[in-house]
């Protein structure tokens, strides 16, 4: 019996060490509204943050600083993730397949390629591809809620067609770096006093030659912060006003701000500059029909009905027009027989534009998946856009959406973080 009890209280010692040497892999960092984020989401956008950073020669701030933003990165992606759940927003696997096909498209690589070069930077595919889905459900978001917020008046139309007819179709274009320092949505004095004292600080560091990227990474509260605020290149009526304003007439390297606007303060630096360019675009006339697959209707199905109207089309069985009418699931076209009008190729989805790209006048292509559904495409005519007033009027009105669509993003960002539960644990 001894014996037994000593066997007995030595295995009651070997668990209790068991438990006493087990170790947390994870814990809860943040509570967002109705979720959370995990210290292992953090800690792998932080190792990802520095990685682009040493592949870029590009210095980062405190690990305290970048991981900051990082978890005000993870805190807005939870916030846009919950509101596509509410709204049910989703990305099925086709889809999704068909966006990283264009992506390797895009990078002029095949998808094996991409998947070696994600392997070659410690990424695996599978993370890659709920990266790339969560990416394309936040811009499903952000069209959502924000597009019923940008009115265009007829008037700022008018004006910025006057301004283009004046500059031509030679635009100068601005490779932009920015800082925010912001202040909450509706801030007191002391709020915009103390963010312009932050402002200036930093604007005093940056004309004593400080790196721009790592004080924007360090400091900006804008979306592009971890990456270095650099806002990419545009054309000078693609930018928010304010900036618009600010940049005409600088140089590169040149400094502008503090600016105020209704998020804070803002500081840029003129990065780079591209010269005067001269811009001519091929228009496209076509029409399409569209079937959506669903929980009823495959993919192999959907694919095999246009196959069906290709062949109903070419034995004049029936006409493309008669056929969009009646099965074609795009609203705007299918009225009109599938016409879809003389467009920019640009502006369609890239798997629709390709496919037109490849098409001669009159001719139909083969069953097209893009990452609305399955189309059966037309090409009509081409031609080149010979600038006429109706042109330069749907130029300045796109010009006009993406500037306020970018204003209103910020704005609405902002207020959907101001009214959210936010609970860092310590």
């Amino acid at each position: 019996m001894k014996f037994i009890s000593k066997v007995l209280l030595a295995g009651v010692f070997l668990i209790n060490l068991a438990f006493a040497q087990e170790t947390v892999l994870d814990k809860v960092a943040v509570i967002v509204d109705k979720g959370v984020i995990l210290e292992s989401e953090i800690t792998a956008l932080i190792n990802e943050v520095k990685r682009n950073a040493e592949a870029n020669n590009q210095t980062l701030p405190s690990d305290m600083a970048l991981r900051t933003q990082v978890t005000e990165r993870l805190i807005m992606k939870s916030l846009q993730m919950q509101m596509a759940e509410r709204m049910g927003i989703q990305i099925s696997d086709p889809q999704l397949e068909q966006t990283i096909q264009n992506i390797a498209q895009n990078q002029n690589v095949s998808i094996e390629e991409l998947r070696n070069q994600l392997k070659q930077d410690g990424i695996s595919y599978d993370t890659y591809r709920e990266n790339v889905r969560e990416e394309l459900i936040m811009g499903e978001v952000r069209r959502a809620n924000v597009r019923r917020r940008v009115y265009i008046t007829p008037q700022e139309i008018g004006t910025l067609t006057k301004l283009i007819d004046q500059q031509g179709a030679e635009q100068a274009e601005y490779e932009l770096g920015h800082i925010l320092i912001g202040f909450p949505s509706q801030p007191s004095d002391e709020d915009i006093s103390a963010a312009r004292d932050r402002a200036d600080k930093v604007l005093a560091l940056l004309k004593k030659d400080s790196d721009f990227a790592k004080i924007a990474i360090a400091s900006s509260s804008g979306r592009n912060a971890l990456e270095g605020g650099n806002m990419g290149w545009m054309n000078i009526n693609a930018m928010p006003t304010l900036f618009a304003e600010a940049v005409q007439g600088k140089s590169k390297d040149e400094l502008i701000g503090p600016i105020r606007s209704g998020a804070g303060f803002h500081i840029l630096k003129i990065l780079d500059t591209r010269g005067i360019e001269t811009i001519t675009v091929e228009e496209v006339n076509a029409r399409h029909i569209l079937i959506k697959p669903s929980i009823i209707l495959s993919e192999d199905k959907a694919k095999e009905m246009l196959v069906d109207f290709k062949q109903q089309i070419k034995a004049e069985e029936a006409t493309f027009a008669e056929l969009a009418k009646e099965y074609s699931e795009d609203p705007g076209s299918a009225l009109k027989g599938g016409a879809l009008g003389w467009r920019d190729p640009s502006e369609y989805e890239p798997a629709f534009r390709d496919a037109l790209a490849n098409l001669q006048p009159n001719e139909l292509s083969e069953p097209i998946r893009s990452v609305y559904g399955w189309h059966l495409i037309e090409l009509l005519d081409r031609r080149v856009d010979d600038a006429t007033e109706k042109r330069k009027e749907d130029k300045a009105y796109q010009l006009l959406y993406n500037r306020k669509f970018q204003e209103e993003t910020e704005a609405w960002l902002r207020e959907m973080r101001d009214q959210a539960y936010i609970e860092v644990v310590e």
